[in-house]
């Protein structure tokens, strides 16, 4: 890419990572939430893979990783949903809420559904990074 484009990257990168990682964690409390943070999210790798290439960003270990991070999503999610039959009540039952009330509006005030919006988050984040690169992957394959 040209080099307004990297610089631009270079300052948009971390913002869209922390306005993800914001969406996620505030989405109880602002529209948004795990789905809309886990695009953000893998929305600002992407950019970091078109801004400055494959090699530089060495995507090959971040493969490793994106499957790993899906799978500790996925069980988090389906952890944190059976707790509730684990505790001898019935299924995604908020058990956070009990142990630590705290105020209405608040960032600690809806229990366990952060905890789920992280969890979503986590592997939509995952998701979509592992869907393009597997794109980028048959991309390379194409070529001559």
């Amino acid at each position: 890419m040209t080099l307004i484009v990297r610089s631009i990257a270079r300052w948009m990168i971390p913002s869209i990572f922390l306005l993800g990682v914001y969406v996620v964690l505030h989405g109880h409390l602002t529209p948004g939430g795990g789905f809309a943070g886990g695009v953000l999210v893998a929305g600002s790798f992407v950019l970091s893979i078109l801004a400055f290439g494959v090699k530089k960003n060495k995507v090959e270990t971040k493969k490793e990783w994106s499957s790993l991070t899906e799978s500790i999503g996925i069980f988090l999610f389906w952890f944190l949903a059976f707790l509730g039959i684990l505790w001898g009540s019935y299924f995604f039952l908020n058990v956070l809420t009990k142990m630590s009330p705290g105020a209405r509006f608040h960032l600690f005030s809806a229990g366990s559904i952060p905890l789920y919006n992280l969890a979503i988050g986590i592997e939509v984040a995952s998701a979509l990074f592992t869907m393009v690169f597997v794109l980028m992957v048959f991309r390379e394959k194409e070529r001559p």
